[in-house]
């Protein structure tokens, strides 16, 4: 093989919908490993709602944007097949920031090796950004006690769908928010959640009155919209609000209003942002961690996996339509 396929970012987005143009196919000619650096077989790419940040052309973030005509920002799980840098050898498995493309020319730095002994599917649902991220999120953010009670918007997706059963394992009463009745029975039924909502077919404010009667303790973001400004209403004094996404208004020029100030205020309500880049270095302890949990059969998953590279740009507005179902992924 002479060349392999890669997709570069063209365009910024402009809201709405993603939409083919703002991206470009091409073939780059195979690489020259060089003294230090590894050739890494791209297996299975991860599809993530931070990728429409990533596009935008803010600068004032957590991780530089894009730039246009570079390839396009992401993780993924790979094989070497060649290695000239002492720490990697031909044949390992490794996971880390590869970009929407076939092949991976690394100098070895932000690649981790892979020994859990599960399908590539697996350790991108699980032990890659995803579940770092809850990890991250729900323990070192939200430092959650049993007997708790916490609500996981986006509950049926990949990272909410780890914290939610995290947070049970730990003696946590846990609530779902969720779009489809389809996710709703999945969450309590296979992970163990204690209920659900379907956010498009319930009356809010009733639900979370009827399912935390008590209050909430912690709220894990995934989601923003109009449930939102309920769930801060319904926080127990000294809860804790874990921001980790904001998928409702990534195509909005304009986001929609947060909940009042005065709540926050009243109940002493802890507010805190965090994206895994900051955390990078923290990610031994964070599988530390994470590892028993999953050992022990507590951590469940469902990939949704595409198939072929260029999949990966239509595959970005099953974010929006919440047709994806567990972990999105392309297959290459």
């Amino acid at each position: 093989m002479s060349t392999y396929t890669a997709i570069n970012l063209v365009k910024r987005p402009q809201g709405g919908p993603i939409t083919s143009d703002i991206f470009e196919v091409i073939q780059k000619p195979m690489p020259t490993v060089k003294p230090g650096e590894l050739l890494v077989k791209q297996n299975y790419m991860s599809l993530d709602p931070a990728m429409f940040g990533w596009m935008q052309p803010d600068t004032d973030s957590y991780i530089p944007p894009v730039n246009l005509g570079d390839v396009m920002r992401s993780s993924g799980v790979g094989e070497v097949v060649e290695s000239n840098h002492p720490d990697f050898k031909a044949g390992d498995r490794v996971m880390g920031m590869m970009g929407w493309q076939e092949y991976f020319v690394s100098e070895g730095k932000g690649l981790n090796k892979i020994d859990a002994p599960l399908p590539d599917e697996a350790i991108l649902s699980v032990f890659a950004l995803p579940g770092l991220t809850a990890t991250q999120g729900l323990f070192n953010v939200g430092k959650p006690k049993a007997g708790e009670t916490i609500i996981v918007t986006g509950a049926a997706g990949s990272v909410g769908s780890i914290v939610g059963q995290l947070a049970k394992a730990d003696g946590l009463h846990v609530i779902g928010v969720v779009g489809s009745d389809e996710k709703a029975d999945w969450i309590v039924n296979e992970l163990g959640f204690d209920s659900a909502i379907n956010y498009k077919k319930a009356d809010l404010a009733a639900e979370l009155d009827k399912l935390a009667p008590q209050g909430i303790d912690l709220f894990f973001e995934n989601t923003a919209g109009p449930i939102q400004n309920l769930i801060v209403d319904r926080m127990n004094p000294h809860g804790r609000v874990m921001v980790c996404g904001l998928i409702a208004d990534y195509s909005k020029q304009t986001p929609a209003p947060g909940p009042s100030w005065m709540n926050i205020l009243k109940r002493r309500i802890t507010v805190q942002g965090f994206t895994m880049p900051d955390h990078y270095g923290e990610v031994p302890s964070l599988l530390e961690k994470l590892t028993p949990y999953v050992l022990q059969g507590k951590i469940k998953h469902r990939a949704h996996v595409l198939e072929g590279l260029e999949s990966s740009i239509d595959g970005l507005n099953l974010f929006f339509s919440g047709g994806n179902k567990g972990k999105l992924m392309v297959k290459l």
